[in-house]
This record gives structure tokens, C-alpha cells and sequence, in this order.
């Protein structure tokens, strides 16, 4: 358990000295990352305006998705009591299209998305998730900003899968999910995840995920979070994770330090140096690079649109040069 957390702190804090101009979100008043957190991504709460009118397909399509998935949620709801749903019950989501260019490995289209249900007669107990990510990401609980699409690396249609299961909170702290992923392969997770304010404008957040998968065995990730606030507006992040299992050979790692610059009315910018590896793999560290994020609502508040630029360094082994590569994501978001 030791040897992922070691090797996060003596990753990162030289990655962190030596890539003093870098970017990531606004840092304490505002979590990095923003996405979800846990393999389910369904802990955020995307803003839920009530469905006046529709006057455009746009609006007419979430209402759609918004009224199955409730849908969905009532007749499940239905099967443990006979609490009304309107007492606490609760559905979020999003669907996400993101397009992906990289001058080492070509273009790539991929589509997510996640769901969680709050139902009342399970509330005080559990809630129920369910998406379509990359499966090994999923389970591992990568933290957000080191996953394969946030690095501007591509994936495979094998890497993504359906996921679903049960979560449930155990105090503010622990959180335990347990669910199957595609091919009806079951996983379980329990998080421990809590920060720390070091003063006014200082926070430190700490995330341990351990998880068990019927193909990787027992293995643990390791998330550690550096936030300053310069101004309400301006923040720097230092961010960390490593993800060990019984089914690798080592431990993948990855650190960034960035700048988050907030706009208002969810327009965000950010700056980020990265690097990531593998110990023990072919070439210890795979990649680093430099990205820029740009990030705003395109239709009122829940229609969000990203584009984002990267330049890259990867090495595939050691017996390959280190190569160049520029890359270029976007992305559209719709929260319901």
C-alpha cells in the first residue's frame, strides 16, 4: 500500500519544481478536475433548470434524455418501497461527443456517458450509476485529468464498455461502489477521499481507491492535490496519481502542474505541463508535454463546449527515440 503513495511524492514533487509554468482549474475555491470523481462520474451535480418550454431541437432532445432516464429512475425506485420519488429522489447526468487529433496516431471519435440516480426508497442506503467509459479507468478511479482523453491519447472501441452498479457514502469520507462493467464482469471500489486547508488561500486533497477486478486482481490508486489561490480568479494546481495492480508489471504514474484562470459564466482557461509513465514498463516515462484548455457553455448553461491543444514528447520504449507530436481535442457536453 505504501509503495503507490511513496512513489506519487517522490514523482510528482520534482515534476512540480522543474515545470514552474504550467496550468490546471481554479484550485481551492474550486475542485481540479472538475469532472467526477469516482469510477461512476455521476458525482457532480450538472445544473437542472426546470423544462418551461422547448423552443429548438436542443432543448426538445434533453428534455427527451432527461424524461427517460427519470423514467428509468421511477419504475427501479418502485421496487424497493413505496416512498414517492418526489421525496428525495434525484436524477444528473451527462452525455459527452469528443473528437480527437494526434499527428502520431491519426483521429479518433468517442462518445460517453454517465448517470446517477438518487432514488428514495434507497437513499438513506444507496444510489444507483450507469455509463460508458473506458472500463479500466472506471474501475481504477483515474483521477479525471490523467485519463487517456484528458492526455489527448487515443483509445480503442475494446477500451470503452457499459458499466452499472450501487454506490453508497459512508460519512463524509469513505464511498463504496460495487457493479458490473461490459461483458457483465462484477468490480467493487472503496475511496477514502478528504483535504486539508493550509490557510486561507492553501488546500491539500488526498484520494486511496482501492479496487478488485475479476481481470486485474487487487490494486490501489493514489491521488494527491496541491491547490494555491493567487486570486479569486487565479489559481495553480499540482496534481498526482498512481495506479498499482496484480496485474501490472509496475506502478502507472502521472503528475502536472497547471494554472486555472476562471472567466465567470463557466468560461475557464488552463495551462498545464504533464508527464506520465510506467516503472518497470518499456520506457519509464512514456510522455510529457505541455496542454491548453479552453472551456465555455455554448447553449445557456448545461450545452458546455471544450477545445483543447497539446504538443507531446512520447517515447514508446527505450530502444525508440523520444518522437514530437501535436495534438488537438474537442469536445461537447450535455448535462441533464
Amino acid at each position: 500500500m505504501l509503495r503507490p503513495i511513496l512513489l506519487v511524492l517522490l514523482i510528482g514533487l520534482p515534476v512540480a519544481a522543474a515545470s514552474a509554468t504550467t496550468p490546471s482549474p481554479p484550485a481551492v475555491a474550486q475542485a481540479a478536475d472538475a469532472p467526477p470523481p469516482g469510477g461512476d462520474g455521476s458525482d457532480s451535480e450538472p445544473s437542472l433548470e426546470p423544462y418551461v418550454e422547448h423552443t429548438n431541437a436542443l432543448d426538445t432532445t434533453r428534455r427527451y434524455v432527461y424524461d427517460g432516464v427519470d423514467w428509468v429512475a421511477r419504475r427501479v425506485d418502485g421496487w424497493f418501497g413505496d416512498r414517492p420519488f418526489e421525496q428525495g429522489g434525484k436524477v444528473a447526468g451527462s452525455i459527452s461527443l469528443s473528437f480527437l487529433w494526434r499527428q502520431d496516431e491519426g483521429v479518433d471519435w468517442l462518445t460517453r456517458f454517465r448517470v446517477r440516480l438518487d432514488l428514495p426508497n434507497l437513499r438513506e442506503q444507496a444510489f444507483l450509476f450507469i455509463g460508458r467509459d473506458n472500463e479500466r479507468e472506471v474501475v481504477s478511479d483515474r483521477p479525471e485529468g490523467f485519463t487517456r482523453r484528458e492526455q489527448l491519447l487515443q483509445e480503442t472501441r475494446d477500451d470503452q464498455s457499459f458499466f452499472a452498479g450501487l454506490g453508497a457514502q459512508l460519512g463524509d469520507v469513505i464511498s463504496l461502489r460495487a457493479g458490473f462493467r461490459g461483458g457483465l464482469k462484477p468490480y467493487a471500489q472503496a475511496r477514502y477521499q478528504n483535504d486539508w486547508a493550509l490557510g486561507r488561500r492553501d488546500v491539500i486533497e488526498f484520494k486511496e481507491t482501492l479496487f478488485w477486478t475479476v481481470d486485474d486482481g487487487f490494486g490501489t490508486t493514489t491521488a494527491l492535490n496541491y491547490g494555491h489561490l493567487f486570486e479569486p480568479t487565479l489559481a495553480l494546481r499540482w496534481n498526482s496519481a498512481a495506479t498499482w495492480s496484480q496485474d501490472t508489471d509496475g506502478v502507472a504514474w502521472a503528475s502536472s502542474l497547471g494554472l486555472y484562470k476562471d472567466f465567470g459564466f463557466q468560461r475557464r482557461l488552463s495551462l498545464e505541463t504533464l508527464i506520465n509513465g510506467e516503472t518497470g514498463g518499456e520506457s519509464e516515462v512514456s510522455e510529457y508535454g505541455v496542454r491548453a484548455r479552453w472551456e465555455q457553455p455554448v447553449y445557456k448553461d448545461w450545452l458546455l463546449a471544450e477545445l483543447i491543444l497539446g504538443y507531446f514528447w512520447p517515447r514508446k520504449d527505450s530502444a525508440t527515440e523520444r518522437g514530437q507530436a501535436w495534438a488537438i481535442g474537442a469536445g461537447l457536453q450535455m448535462r441533464f
